[in-house]
């Protein structure tokens, strides 16, 4: 394992709402799963700290609720962080926290920086573009503008995604959940970020649909040695693709350590339960 992480996330809070005097004091505060009952706010994410190193894959598996695909949201700045760090070794935002970062800084991360992969394709795709324009619309967004080079480029991300090219003019509207699934992942990749974001990709697949994502997923990473942080409730595919996991519960990290040592020794009545359902 490499001594210096590509990515460290420190103390992240995300709260919805704006909390009261019953909930706002973390060492008293008294939740309902993670929801103040006397004001109803949310504490989605509740001081979460953890590290992703170059060329690893770290798994984050826990229930529906448990503040996972949030996280994902907040580090690909879909959502705003209530509080917390998050620290990029990585080019010229190296060492800055990237939450307080100007929205045009935070477009080039996204850009250049991370790729992301949602649950659900309607969300990553542009369901009219063709295969192929959907690639080109993020390479212009990260200052393409070499047709040429865009469309040898596109052709190469969807041979590498198992995408027939006779089908790149094609819009995924007209692709099944599975392929939608592998274009989002090759436009994702369009700039070779070195940090890929996973959120619940084989969710609503068929389980031999669902082993061809899994297998392109761990065939890309081993190719190009990207780091990816890969959500789900299901602890099978974390078991297929993560280095380390994270066990989340309630906005909050349970446990966390080798997946291996997870799935054999769990230390957490809860993950004991995770790991027991599985067999």
């Amino acid at each position: 394992m490499y001594k210096q992480p590509i990515l460290q996330v420190h103390n992240l809070n995300k709260q919805y709402g704006s909390g009261c005097s019953a909930c706002r004091d973390t060492h008293t505060r008294s939740l309902e799963k993670n929801y103040c009952a006397s004001c109803g706010t949310v504490y989605a994410c509740q001081d979460l700290s953890f590290e992703l190193y170059p060329g690893e894959i770290l798994g984050i598996v826990g229930e529906s609720g448990s503040g996972k695909s949030t996280l994902m949201q907040c580090l690909y700045f879909d959502e705003q962080a209530s509080s917390g760090e998050m620290l990029l070794n990585h080019g010229d935002v190296a060492g800055k926290n990237l939450w307080s970062l100007s929205n045009q800084q935070k477009r080039f991360v996204r850009n250049h920086i991370l790729g992301m992969v949602y649950q659900n394709p309607l969300r990553g795709l542009k369901m009219e573009f063709s295969a192929i324009g959907n690639i080109a619309e993020k390479l212009i967004a990260a200052g393409g503008r070499n047709v040429s080079h865009m469309e040898e480029t596109g052709k190469e991300l969807l041979e590498k995604v198992h995408i027939p090219l006779l089908r790149m003019k094609e819009a995924p509207k007209h692709f099944s959940g599975g392929m939608q699934q592998r274009v989002q992942i090759a436009k994702a990749l369009s700039n070779y970020p070195p940090i890929l974001l996973l959120d619940e990709v084989t969710t609503g697949l068929d389980l031999s649909v669902q082993a061809s994502v899994l297998d392109l997923i761990k065939t890309i990473q081993r190719e190009l040695g990207i780091s990816m942080i890969v959500v789900s409730h299901d602890l099978a595919v974390i078991r297929m693709l993560a280095d380390r996991t994270i066990v989340m519960l309630n906005g909050t990290i349970l446990e966390q350590g080798l997946t291996d040592q997870i799935l054999e020794d769990p230390q957490e009545p809860y993950t004991q339960q995770l790991v027991y359902s599985m067999l």
